[in-house]
């Protein structure tokens, strides 16, 4: 499915190129519990927030989702089973299932892991040896300031 299919994902993104691979597996489990295992993997473009540059981001999801009626249902639900409201007619729209968990699978504030911070930033806050030096010979060269 292409990544511009997908409209609310892409407000997201710093640009809508790609596809999502998907994969999503139906059954029941022992205690009868109807559930979807969705499986997602796209490579998603979004702007790091320490360069302000645009990078690819890979998002993998693997998640199972159990498929309930109403919301008192989820107490119901088995460990490691997300809820999934599914409307009174039954069906699913399989696209939002999927734009759902690639949207939560978004880190809130994206970084590329390959970014670092320029020289400048780095060792612009840390004052100069000399001045390090001196400060650490007079502690209280501040109050003799202070005294004039």
């Amino acid at each position: 499915m292409p990544v511009a299919a997908l409209g609310r994902l892409c407000g997201a993104l710093a640009g809508n190129d790609g596809e999502v691979g998907y994969r999503l597996d139906f059954g029941r489990d022992k205690l009868g519990t109807d559930y979807v295992d969705v499986h997602a993997q796209a490579s998603l473009t979004m702007i790091c927030q320490r360069t302000l540059e645009p990078f690819v981001l890979p998002v993998t999801v693997d998640s199972r989702l159990g498929l309930i009626r109403q919301e008192r249902d989820e107490a119901g639900l088995p460990p490691g089973c997300e809820p999934l409201l599914v409307a009174e007619d039954g069906r699913l729209h399989p696209a939002d299932v999927i734009e759902d968990e690639l949207l939560l699978a978004l880190p809130l504030v994206p970084v590329n892991p390959d970014s670092s911070l320029p020289d400048a930033i780095v060792n612009g806050g840390a004052p100069d040896q000399d001045e390090a030096q001196s400060q650490e010979n007079h502690p209280f060269a501040v109050l003799r300031e202070l005294k004039k």
